[in-house]
């Protein structure tokens, strides 16, 4: 399935409304995501930060792990979008492994100085941890 802007736009909108419930009282930087199944459901996930930084959860982890919790697996995600209270910011490199492992053709959809970037997870993390 591919992403057009405007559905990217609504996945960027919809991680931004996410990213308002982000719980970041240490770092005060917020992020949410949206994840696209291939059925069109659409989880979110908000950044929950704890003390103990290790403890810590990002966005796009909290929306792929709720989505497996619902029963979801790997194939069954098409895009993810990612909205953060930063103008250049990417995925982290533990949210690209996990983005991965359910699929190096999902699309990563941010901003990044303003423009919108939309790129297969493999371009993220062209040589992933594979078992």
């Amino acid at each position: 399935m591919l992403i057009d802007e405007i559905k990217a736009k609504e996945l960027l909108n919809l991680a931004s409304l996410a990213k308002m419930r982000a719980y970041s009282p240490y770092s005060n930087f917020k992020v949410g995501s949206a994840l696209l199944s291939t059925n069109g459901t659409i989880i979110t996930g908000c950044n929950v930060e704890n003390a103990s930084y290790g403890l810590t959860i990002c966005a796009e982890r909290n929306a792929i792990f709720s989505a497996v919790n619902q029963g979801f697996t790997k194939g069954d995600f098409v895009a993810i979008a990612i909205a953060a209270s930063s103008k250049n910011f990417s995925p982290c490199g533990a949210c690209r492994q996990v983005i991965a492992e359910f699929g190096d053709d999902i699309l990563v959809i941010f901003e990044f100085n303003g423009e919108l970037q939309i790129k297969k997870a493999k371009e993220l993390l062209p040589f992933s941890f594979e078992l």
